[in-house]
């Protein structure tokens, strides 16, 4: 009877949990293709959604009872929620347009160099035997990664659908790289060389992760079940090797957002690559 009670106790509270969970089971729907019909040029999950986030914009203006620090407290509170639901799509919804999607892609280039460069110098780190394990399963991650700034550079000035197929092409090769580094990387049996050559390696892998979630939402359902072939280390079997806290902590510093926010995305993201096969 308390849980009923608090609903017509805190409306607001109770009608923002609402929304905010309208709109997070919208963005999942929307991953997985299902739209409930047309409305208008759009689909009934995108006005549903952006209806609940109207609504949470109201609710987030709504002055409210100040009177006490207590309720100032529990409104800043709940308008931090509000604003985490707000952005939740963001930036791995679908929707982004091609060239909005590459030049994505470039921004994440200095992320991406330095992450590669980090690989490249944590093999000192390790023990001579370690180190040979280290190099060879992280040898082509230089040459990937400037091939798929290469193309999205291309694809900003001459946006096809060749090049983006490049770039959904290289993208999983590249990821598949990493996922097979990482589980080379596990079997090393020194348990601080194997700390560093998982953190670097890591590091490369939660870019990777990201640009693959920006180019699945702009590829058909055809294109990412290709590109999900093309997968066969798949993402389940190098999961006890990542750390999303790390991950989530290199996304928060790129968009420049909470790190709380940054984990919500990141395991949007991977979720939505799971589904999708990878």
């Amino acid at each position: 009877m308390t849980s009923f009670s608090n609903i017509w106790n805190h409306p607001k509270t109770s009608a923002a949990g609402l929304l905010i969970a309208v709109v997070t089971v919208a963005s999942v729907l929307t991953q997985q293709g299902l739209t409930l019909g047309t409305a208008g040029t759009g689909t009934v999950v995108s006005l549903v959604s952006a209806l609940a986030t109207a609504f949470l914009g109201l609710l987030a203006k709504d002055p409210g009872d100040e009177s006490t620090s207590a309720s100032t407290g529990s409104t800043a509170k709940l308008s931090a929620w509000m604003l985490i639901a707000l952005l939740l799509p963001l930036p791995f919804m679908e929707g982004c347009s091609g060239k909005t999607v590459a030049q994505n892609i470039v921004n994440w280039t200095p992320s991406l160099e330095s992450a590669v460069a980090t690989v490249n110098s944590t093999a000192a780190l390790l023990t001579p035997a370690d180190a040979a394990i280290f190099i060879a399963a992280t040898a082509g991650f230089d040459v990937a990664a400037n091939l798929l700034v290469a193309q999205a550079k291309a694809y900003l000035a001459n946006p096809t659908a060749g090049v983006l197929a490049l770039i959904q092409n290289q993208i999983v090769t590249l990821q598949q790289q990493v996922n097979t580094a990482l589980l080379q990387a596990a079997r090393i049996t020194n348990t601080l060389s194997q700390q560093h050559a998982l953190t670097a390696i890591q590091a490369v892998g939660t870019v990777v992760g990201a640009i693959l979630a920006l180019v699945q939402s702009i590829s058909s359902k055809v294109a990412v079940a290709q590109m999900a072939s093309q997968s066969t280390v798949k993402l389940a079997a190098v999961e006890p090797y990542l750390n999303n806290t790390k991950a989530a902590e290199i996304v928060a510093e790129h968009y420049d957002e909470p790190v709380l926010l940054a984990r919500m995305q990141v395991a949007q993201a991977e979720a939505g690559a799971m589904r999708a096969g990878f």
